[in-house]
């Protein structure tokens, strides 16, 4: 095992939290090395545009659609999630033992999964952190919202958020007196302004409470008109939004490709490797093809003596070589599920006895149906805006909060449109992804298959008119949620799959239930025809 010269920092993940560590850290004159498992293929423009290819050609546009499989680095894929566990499923990466689905996924690659996020860049509400304290449930962050405001600013700054301040007063959420955000807010939808004049002020009434609902724009790491006032708190220093990594004169405003999941075509959005583009050369090493398999420690004292890691030639080939990286300080920032599964692999004894468990997910209740006029569906960002005032509230001792965020993409999260329905009206026949008894638009066709003029007039009159909002419920810690390892169960070179098991606890499920009818009822208000069919 060949070792590698010594570090002030090693840090296993190149990601947004690995390269903004990285970037810092190396203004501060230290050497690093960041170990990145994955592929360095978006460092380039032409790389980037590889993605795209790939995106281009798939089928199934899933979130990690675009990023090619690497054996070497696996990553969950949405295909390979069944609706239910009914057995040991070891298809894909992940090992899922239920009883619940763990559906959400992340990328192993340079740049992370903000290579495909959407880029929503929400502050946590200052009661967030302090959820036990306040209403009984959950657990308090060790730190408050106060003293997470400086990184909030640094964070906003490094992505370039794009938002108006006083649109993101609410639910005791505050700022600093002064503060502004790098740029202007991304404008709101026509949608947005469609369901603002629709709801704003009016009341829904829930089991626990009556509710006034609003419209609010979403902070988003995607650029926007810079803000002039931002200089003001930047050291007189004019914000200029990044454009597109090896191609600078791209995306320094948003194009509205409406494709911002799994990838924006000109990196108008945040990705990780806008920071790692930025790091030191001279201070920061990368290397890429690296996966972590062990952390290496003293047995005497348990102190951390270096990272074992394993260098493959190529993702089409399973040849590697083992190395050691060693540093004074060591950082895991890999992701949630491989931190913990490179700590349990590595056979680190933990104190707490939490290593792997209180595993989390993004919960969401979806409600999908027809507005009563068009809407412009599938243009612009994914979503604009959202109706969050369910964030806060007395409620939150007996159920989850949760958000709703406004889709600007018609159906294309509940169903995969416009692609299957539009399938379903020339085959005259509902598809996989809508059953038997469920709404469909060929409910609309007469009993028979459209095809040319026809179809398009249809689709005209039906399509732009799709609507979708998302309840996104919080979820509480818990331990019977974890990652664990087993030897049974790993990849082509000899590292852990993450084997997970999950489920949702009565409090999100609660959260979950009054989400429907929270949808329900702004369905009402909107005249939407339901199409949801659970």
């Amino acid at each position: 095992m060949s070792v590698y010269k010594h570090y002030d920092v090693v840090i296993v993940g190149a990601g947004i939290s690995g390269a903004i560590l990285a970037k810092q850290l190396g203004k501060q004159g230290k050497r690093v090395l960041i170990l990145e498992a994955g592929t360095n293929t978006a460092s380039t423009w032409a790389g980037y545009n590889e993605y795209m290819d790939a995106f281009f050609r798939s089928l199934i546009k899933i979130p990690n659609s675009p990023f090619p499989t690497n054996p070497n680095a696996s990553q969950p894929l949405a295909t390979d999630v069944p609706d239910k566990i009914h057995k040991q499923e070891a298809v894909g990466y992940m090992i899922q033992k239920g009883p619940m689905p763990f559906k959400s996924t992340y990328t192993r690659a340079a740049g992370g999964t903000t290579l495909h996020w959407l880029g929503t860049c929400l502050r946590m509400l200052p009661e967030d952190f302090k959820l036990k304290s306040t209403h009984g449930v959950g657990l308090d962050w060790p730190m408050t919202y106060e003293e997470m405001m400086p990184y909030y600013r640094q964070a906003e700054r490094e992505i370039g958020v794009s938002a108006n301040v006083e649109d993101q007063k609410y639910a005791g959420q505050f700022f600093d007196s002064d503060y502004v955000y790098p740029m202007y807010k991304i404008p709101e939808s026509y949608l947005d302004k469609k369901m603002a004049a629709g709801v704003n002020g009016k009341k829904v009434h829930l089991e626990d409470g009556e509710y006034v609902v609003n419209v609010v724009s979403t902070p988003q790491g995607r650029n926007s008109m810079p803000n002039p006032n931002y200089k003001a708190i930047n050291n007189g220093e004019a914000y200029e939004p990044v454009g597109a990594v090896g191609n600078s004169v791209v995306g320094k405003r948003c194009d509205g490709n409406s494709n911002c999941t799994p990838i924006c075509p000109v990196q108008a959005k945040y990705n990780a490797y806008k920071t790692l583009d930025q790091l030191d050369p001279l201070r920061v090493d990368l290397i890429t093809q690296a996966v972590a398999s062990k952390v290496l420690f003293d047995k005497e004292n348990g102190r951390i003596t270096g990272i074992e890691f394993k260098s493959y030639e190529s993702p089409h080939s399973p040849n590697y070589t083992t190395h050691q990286a060693q540093g004074t300080i060591y950082v895991l920032a890999a992701h949630a599920i491989e931190n913990a599964k490179l700590l349990l692999a590595s056979g680190i004894k933990s104190t707490s006895k939490l290593v792997g468990k209180n595993l989390m997910d993004h919960n969401c209740v979806l409600g999908w149906g027809l507005m009563p006029e068009r809407i412009g569906s599938y243009r612009g960002p994914g979503s604009t805006s959202s109706i969050p005032y369910q964030r806060k509230g007395a409620f939150r001792a007996h159920r989850g909060a949760f958000r709703f965020e406004i889709g600007n993409w018609g159906w294309s999260w509940p169903k995969g449109d416009p692609f299957t329905s539009v399938s379903e009206i020339i085959e005259n026949k509902r598809s996989f992804m809508t059953p038997e008894n469920a709404p469909s638009l060929i409910d609309f066709t007469g009993g028979k298959a459209l095809y040319g003029k026809e179809l398009r007039q249809f689709i005209n009159r039906h399509m732009t008119r799709q609507f979708r909002i998302a309840a996104e419920i919080e979820q509480l810690a818990d331990p019977q949620n974890r990652v664990t390892i087993d030897p049974a169960y790993k990849d082509q070179i000899g590292n852990y799959r993450p084997v997970i098991h999950y489920d949702i606890d009565d409090y999100t499920r609660r959260g979950m239930k009054v989400g429907r009818e929270f949808t329900k009822q702004i369905f009402g208000l909107l005249g939407v025809q339901d199409f949801t069919y659970f």
